[in-house]
């Protein structure tokens, strides 16, 4: 299962930039915030594989941001590789290219992200902020509903520290 992770409350830091390119992660960052508001991972006749609770939630950011008058941007790449940390070196070129506009790069996903998006972004002027904590790992069964709905059943949080018995 994936990583589960917490957002930060960055709003007065990311503030003080006069844009930021939110860039997300499209695996662990969903499944968190579904599983916390109890919500489904896909509904996929109404939002295709995107998850509702955390559209809506990089709605709210984006928004807040923009009150505060800081241009901002979304950048997500699912093919060849969805998940951030193991991004090939086209989509990272895709990063590079559309960040020079940034100041900043709101990362929401792991650390391993962040290094990441770091990484792709040295040579700009975009800084990488990490976004979201690590809490544990989202245990859970899949569901399936009608009409292809995917839910996380009876989710919970394992501790991310591993658990060795009988080591020897």
């Amino acid at each position: 299962m994936p990583l589960h992770l917490v957002p930060l409350d960055l709003l007065e830091r990311l503030q003080s930039y006069s844009s930021v390119l939110i860039v997300s992660c499209p695996v662990c960052p969903p499944a968190s915030v579904a599983s916390d508001n109890n919500a489904p991972l896909i509904e996929f006749f109404k939002h295709g594989i995107q998850t509702p609770a955390y559209e809506e939630y990089l709605d709210e950011l984006r928004e807040s941001l923009e009150r505060e008058g800081v241009r901002t941007g979304f950048f997500t790449s699912y093919l060849p590789c969805p998940t951030t940390c193991m991004w090939s070196a086209g989509q990272r070129n895709r990063l590079q290219k559309r960040a020079r506009e940034y100041d900043a790069a709101l990362v929401m996903g792991c650390t391993s992200a962040q290094s990441t998006v770091e990484e792709t972004l040295k040579d700009t002027d975009c800084e990488a902020i990490l976004g979201m904590r690590l809490a544990g790992i989202i245990n859970a069964k899949l569901k399936f509903e009608f009409p292809l709905n995917v839910m996380l059943d009876s989710p919970r949080l394992v501790g991310a520290i591993e658990r060795v018995e009988h080591a020897r």
